[in-house]
């Protein structure tokens, strides 16, 4: 119950994540349930943790309420002993947890990537965002300032119309406009208003060879102009999924462990490339290196401050340019290097990242039910009322951490293994401490506990104020 619950608040976010890429689309039902089964299978692995803490901790909580743990512990039966067959589900449930990530998973995501990539490319007159060109439609660029959602009318349209493949040619403003698909959606057409089309009329070869141009131009003003731009491949067509198999987000355990190696493997052969170039090119880069005979035996020392003054001023300044140009080659050699190097590690730390994914998520599960349980056992409160709080509270707690260590692991500033783990490690230590106090009946999540201690507090602060004011 509690895992369909979590599903269904996941979907939602998702929905909201992705409304303004399904909303108006004309997309058939079965490709919007398509969609969503496949964003389900991809939310089972953040919702799994969160339904076992939230399980754990309505059921035992529930045993509590109802003294029925009182009852087992009175007739012998430790704490430990009740939550054995529940330790076993929990096992279970971890194990199902790692096959569905690392054998569903990437195929629904391969799946998903594909089909929202199909439907994003779907209708572009809707796809246009305010202040920014869009390019979807081959052959054009389009940018608007500013857009009504209620009458669609947009406001300071520019288009540009790359058709004849010679530039920017024709460019066409208008104050304001609509734009709208046709039903058979093979084309949109486009009614603007109050505006002018700019035309730079295109010369012939022998002219532009010349060097004798013209450059003509038209310009034409209109109070209204209808465009009709034709659309191919912009209904709901099915792209082909290689395009998205090579992706981090579709691969398994075993692929990952090979692309991470192939990954490795270049970027040790581009670090390697690099230092020789370095050495050959700028730090030892002499025209008369290959002729030495690296085997003999220098025989003699020279000061490289009185090298230079041996040679005229003129060539001296030859020298030190020349050394400059070098090092600064040498600084652009080493700056383009690192910036590759830096991209090519980014990218295989995702695999990285992947990989121990499918590992620390079923784990997690391990971590929540040895936290909710025994808080369960202790809070004695069941239903929807304090679990859903108090589960809530320490998934944020864990899904922040886990957010901040991935992010630290993108951006190579942790080790993978640690940013992918840290949440759960953290955790864990406190689900061993919860599961030690509700071995041992503890009171600290009990209320009277606390108030009593306050009062004990507050005596003692009393007793010490009146006897200070005795020995005043």
């Amino acid at each position: 119950m509690t895992f369909f619950i979590v599903m269904f608040i996941l979907l939602m976010q998702f929905l909201w994540k992705y409304i303004d890429d399904l909303v108006g689309k004309g997309l058939e039902v079965d490709v919007i349930l398509e969609l969503l089964v496949y964003a389900s299978a991809g939310l089972v692995p953040m919702a799994l943790p969160l339904a076992t803490l939230l399980a754990a901790l309505m059921t035992l909580g529930n045993l509590g309420e109802n003294n029925e743990l009182l009852a087992m512990k009175s007739a012998g039966i430790s704490l430990p002993r009740i939550m054995f067959p529940l330790i076993v589900v929990t096992i279970l449930i971890s194990v199902g947890g790692f096959f569905f990530s690392n054998n569903v998973l990437p195929y629904t995501n391969l799946k998903m990537s594909t089909l929202l990539w199909d439907v994003k490319q779907q209708r572009p007159d809707l796809s246009i965002k305010v202040g920014v060109f869009n390019n979807d439609i081959e052959g054009y660029s389009i940018k608007i300032a500013d857009r009504d959602h209620q009458t669609n009318l947009m406001t300071d349209v520019i288009i540009y119309d790359h058709g004849s493949k010679e530039g920017n040619l024709v460019v066409t403003v208008a104050d304001s406009g609509y734009m709208h698909v046709t039903t058979d959606e093979k084309y949109m057409v486009v009614t603007l208003y109050n505006g002018y089309s700019y035309e730079e009329m295109l010369e012939s070869a022998a002219v532009r060879r010349s060097g004798n141009r013209k450059f003509p131009s038209r310009l034409n003003k209109f109070d209204e102009q209808i465009i009709l731009i034709e659309l191919e491949g912009f209904g709901l067509e099915r792209s082909n999924e290689d395009l998205f198999k090579s992706s981090f987000h579709a691969l398994n355990l075993q692929q990952l462990s090979q692309t991470q190696d192939s990954l490795s493997r270049e970027i040790d052969k581009r670090l390697t490339a690099a230092k020789q170039l370095l050495i050959s090119n700028t730090i030892f880069k002499n025209p008369f290196s290959p002729t030495r005979d690296s085997m003999a035996v220098v025989t003699y020392t020279l000061n490289a401050d009185s090298i230079i003054t041996t040679f005229p001023l003129e060539q001296q300044h030859e020298i030190v340019e020349r050394a400059l140009s070098n090092a600064r080659s040498a600084k652009n050699s080493v700056g383009s290097t690192a910036s590759d190097l830096e991209r090519q590690s980014k990218h295989m730390v995702r695999h990285t990242i992947e990989w121990h994914r499918k590992l620390a998520l079923p784990f997690a599960c391990f971590v929540f039910f040895f936290i909710g349980a025994p808080l369960g056992a202790i809070i004695r409160k069941g239903g929807l009322g304090m679990p859903v709080v108090v589960s809530v509270l320490f998934f944020v707690v864990y899904y922040i951490i886990s957010i901040t260590g991935e992010k630290f692991a993108r951006e190579l500033l942790w080790d993978p293994n640690v940013g992918m783990w840290v949440s759960s490690f953290i955790l864990l230590p406190l689900g061993v401490f919860l599961s030690y106090k509700a071995t041992t009946d503890s009171v600290i999540m009990n209320s009277d506990f606390y108030v009593q201690a306050a009062k004990k507090i507050a005596a003692f602060y009393n007793k010490v104020k009146s006897f200070l004011k005795r020995k005043k």
